[in-house]
């Protein structure tokens, strides 16, 4: 059923309104999916993959198990809606499933799990395509005709909030790095009786000696000093 205008607005508002409240990524991820299931009609489950920088597709959080399933089989067989919402279009929209012919070997495996139809939803910015809103329906073969248009606006909304969390996660964990790195890099002054730059050094060769992230190093260091302080014998 087509919801009414001001109760689209209502849903959409609403819909902002929660996925902006939290602040983690993985909050972010998860109240993006279950917004966009109580907002957008005809649909029954809803999942969102994100775009790695090195071009990898994850699926990050879902309603249901189907989600998990059917994204998987789309990222492995390489075609389905939700790579093509990623690459080619903004918006794919896929009535009657079991007649689609876009996608010969992705099709078969969706109605064999019951979908009858699917839409996909691209988030981006002006910078970057974040990821995607994949929609699965197990209860319709049409698609209602305002679901395309409440799926773009609450996309809009959706791609602001996912793409402030994933800054705010990068933020952190840079600070956290840098923690690290500025912790390892004392332990280290402190063993050797080098200075701060030439342990600077230190780690950043073993770095590279090892094909290890600075990071992972500085971490390495950091567990090994805890575990060791643990493990001292206490004073009686």
């Amino acid at each position: 059923m087509t919801p009414a205008p001001h109760d689209a607005a209502s849903a959409l508002a609403e819909a902002a309104r929660t996925i902006n409240a939290v602040q983690s990524l993985e909050e972010t991820l998860d109240a993006i999916v279950r917004a966009a299931l109580a907002s957008v009609p005809g649909f029954d489950h809803v999942g969102i993959s994100i775009v790695h920088k090195n071009g990898k597709v994850e699926t990050m959080a879902a309603t249901g198990q189907l989600v998990w399933e059917l994204d998987a089989v789309q990222y492995e067989l390489g075609e389905g809606p939700c790579l093509r919402a990623l690459r080619e279009e903004p918006l794919v929209v896929a009535e009657e499933l079991r007649h689609d012919q876009r996608w010969p070997r992705y099709v078969p495996e969706a109605v064999n799990a019951g979908v009858r139809a699917q839409m996909a939803v691209q988030l981006y910015t002006e910078e970057e395509t974040l990821g995607g809103l994949n929609m699965y329906s197990t209860v319709l073969d049409v698609v209602d005709p305002d679901a395309a248009r409440m799926a773009e606006l609450f996309a809009t909304h959706a791609a602001l909030a996912l793409g402030r969390a994933r800054r705010e996660s990068q933020l952190e964990e840079a600070l956290s790095s840098r923690q690290s790195i500025g912790t390892a890099i004392g332990l280290v002054m402190g063993r050797y009786q080098i200075s701060q730059e030439r342990a600077f050094q230190f780690l950043v060769r073993a770095s590279s000696t090892g094909n290890i992230k600075l990071r992972d190093i500085a971490e390495e260091v950091v567990a090994t000093a805890n575990d060791q302080y643990t493990k001292q014998p206490t004073a009686d």
